[in-house]
């Protein structure tokens, strides 16, 4: 299924099958990334999350819905691979700054 998203966010996307430079690039300098409890502060500290979990686990995510709500863009996304519990829905809330991402938050 095919959804339409934000550019920044369908970049995102298309970079997360990537490395973490990719997934950098869709950010803005001083961008904010939470997910599994921990905080990740610009854009040196997102390449090292989107690198880290890249090498602990091999997954792919599929989003499958989207919605605006209260100025944020949330992406529902099937994520599968070799991780406990796969597969999973998981929720991205999106915040966005001009033609990047300036806020993420990845929930279960």
């Amino acid at each position: 299924m095919s959804i339409n998203l934000p550019k920044p966010i369908d970049a995102y996307f298309a970079a997360y099958r990537g490395d973490g430079e990719a997934v950098a690039r869709c950010f803005t300098e001083n961008a904010v990334v939470k997910d599994e409890g921990h905080s990740y502060n610009g854009l040196a500290a997102i390449k090292q999350w989107k690198t880290d979990s890249s090498k602990k686990y091999t997954y792919t995510s599929a989003p499958f819905a989207s919605e605006e709500k209260d100025g944020k863009t949330i992406v529902t996304s099937r994520v599968t691979g070799n991780f406990p519990g796969s597969p999973v829905d998981l929720r991205y809330f999106f915040g966005l700054e001009g033609n990047k991402i300036a806020y993420l938050e990845v929930i279960i």
